[in-house]
């Protein structure tokens, strides 16, 4: 019997998010980037190695996601300070 799960972000950079992680995916899971968000599907034989996936992943993401959130506002406050000069 196989184990599935499903991650989804859905979130303005959900790419900025989940394409760093992909080269990291294992046989036992799949990535799908949509126009509004991205969607990790897992699947594994027992319990235990789906949720050591599923956390590791989920670890992995908030890094992710802090870097995206700290790129974009440099970024934003790059622009506003090239507006005020």
């Amino acid at each position: 019997m196989k184990i599935k799960a499903k991650i989804e972000i859905s979130e303005a950079n959900a790419d900025l998010v989940a394409i760093p992680l992909m080269p990291d995916n294992m046989d036992n899971m799949n990535t799908v980037i949509k126009e509004k968000g991205a969607v990790t599907y897992f699947e594994a034989d027992k319990i235990g190695s789906l949720i050591a996936s599923v956390d590791d992943y989920l670890m992995n993401a908030k890094v992710a996601q802090d870097m995206a959130e700290l790129v974009v506002s440099e970024e934003t406050e790059g622009k506003r300070n090239k507006k005020e000069e």
